[in-house]
């Protein structure tokens, strides 16, 4: 096997690209966009991922360019802490960036002319002995080996393979924006407060900027939310704590962008044929843990190593399945029941379960920390 065509230009995707060039791989990704992305919000490169992109100096350069953090420390609506999820010592910190500039550094890491913008798959055909057939709704093919599938959530690869798509909504909607820094009193720590009215996270970003998100309770698809204005947003959080109310008047003249919270059953199998699935096309996560684009950077990275070790590619697609579905689906049901408790509405309710997590043991916390971070081949 020498050929590797991905379909999807995202993390996932250019993660995968860069592993299996520096096994010496013929790849090429494609991607649905005319361009690389200018958009998004910021993003949280966890340890397990820091330690996933070693070799490939990634990481090194996320620290350079990133802002570092030691955790995530949660706040009450009045803003009390009343936990803190450190990272355990001997790991890697935490680092944010602007989903937009984690792009550019991994297209910097890639050859020239490894991605090809504006080419949208429209069907695979795998009929053929040694070689699968991707045609593009400009009319285009390609050929290659194998097919990894890293075109997210609603992936076009997945929906042709599986009548079934498993999408499961989560009980709530989400708007996320970067806006400058200034004039706000931000902590140094990434900070996510849980309160009656929904949770709100802030996060420094470099250069100066930060990275907001609010989830409020909502019905799927319900338009009075999809009409929500920024102004509808601060009024709705205008009783947190500083600097929530300050971040939402300082957004008004920046774009937010909001969709509603979904993830997807992990598929029962990442791999059909000579069809390989990472990412959100497997597995989308709520964002409960900050881990989807994380374990996206796992499966990119354990991929290539079970591909580099086995001659066969069915082998190394079945060690690669062995190795990551238990994890995946762990984690995908520990951030789903983790979105329900941090969604609790009832004040005597939240102000319980505060007062359970201000009083459980920090060991239990690095436990879980320890489980979560720990980057295995």
């Amino acid at each position: 096997m020498n050929n590797v065509i991905i379909i999807g230009g995202g993390i996932a995707g250019l993660c995968a690209a860069i592993a299996f060039q520096k096994m010496g791989l013929d790849v090429k990704v494609y991607d649905k966009n005319n361009q690389p992305t200018v958009a998004g919000t910021g993003i949280i490169i966890a340890p397990n991922a820091m330690q996933a992109l070693e070799p490939y100096g990634v990481s090194a350069q996320i620290r350079r360019v990133g802002n570092e953090s030691d955790g995530i420390r949660l706040l009450s609506e009045k803003g009390n802490t009343f936990s803190k999820l450190t990272v355990p010592t001997n790991y890697p910190k935490m680092y944010s960036i602007h989903r937009k500039n984690l792009h550019q550094l991994l297209l910097s890491a890639l050859h020239p002319g490894t991605v090809e913008w504006g080419k949208e798959c429209l069907r695979i055909e795998q009929n053929k002995e040694d070689t699968i057939q991707i045609i593009f709704r400009d009319g285009s093919e390609a050929q290659g080996n194998i097919l990894v599938a890293a075109d997210g959530i609603h992936s076009i690869v997945r929906k042709q393979l599986s009548q079934s798509d498993g999408y499961r909504f989560a009980g709530y909607t989400c708007w996320r924006g970067v806006i400058p820094a200034e004039n706000l009193s931000l902590m140094n720590d990434f900070i996510e407060t849980w309160g009656t009215k929904g949770r709100f996270g802030i996060v420094p970003l470099p250069n100066n900027e930060v990275y907001w998100y609010a989830l409020i309770n909502a019905q799927a698809n319900d338009p009075r939310f999809s009409a929500y204005t920024i102004d509808d947003l601060y009024n709705h959080f205008k009783t947190y704590h500083d600097p929530i109310p300050n971040i939402l008047k300082n957004a008004k003249k920046h774009q937010m962008i909001h969709r509603d919270i979904m993830d997807i059953v992990p598929m029962k199998q990442f791999f059909d044929k000579r069809i390989v699935f990472i990412g959100d096309a497997a597995h989308a996560l709520t964002p409960n843990l900050g881990q989807g684009a994380c374990q996206a950077i796992e499966d990119a990275r354990i991929l290539a190593e079970c591909i580099q070790k086995n001659a066969d590619y069915q082998e190394a697609f079945i060690e690669y399945n062995k190795k990551r579905r238990n994890r995946i689906e762990k984690i995908s049901n520990q951030a789903w029941k983790i979105g329900k408790i941090a969604q609790m509405e009832s004040k005597a309710l939240t102000a319980l379960r505060n007062q359970v997590m201000k009083q459980t043991p920090q060991w239990i916390y690095q436990r879980q920390a320890h489980d979560l971070y720990k980057f295995q081949l």
